[in-house]
C-alpha cells in the first residue's frame, strides 16, 4: 500500500514540474508574466524535500 502511495505521490510531482515548465514556456512567448509557473516549480520542489525527508523518516523507523 505504501509503495502505491509513494508512486502516487512521485507522479504528483512530475505532474506538476511539467506544467510548471509548459506554463513558463508558454507564458513568456506570449510576453504574459510566469509567476504561476514559477510557483509550480517552487512547490514540486518542496514536495521532493519532503517526500525525501519523509522516505528518510519510514526507513530509519524500519
Amino acid at each position: 500500500m505504501i509503495v502505491v502511495l509513494f508512486f502516487l505521490y512521485g507522479l504528483a510531482i512530475v505532474g506538476l514540474f511539467i506544467a510548471g515548465i509548459i506554463t513558463i514556456i508558454v507564458k513568456s512567448s506570449n510576453n504574459q508574466p510566469v509567476k504561476l509557473g514559477v510557483q509550480m516549480l517552487i512547490a514540486s520542489v518542496v514536495l521532493v524535500v519532503i517526500g525525501g525527508g519523509a522516505c528518510a523518516v519510514i526507513l530509519a523507523n524500519s
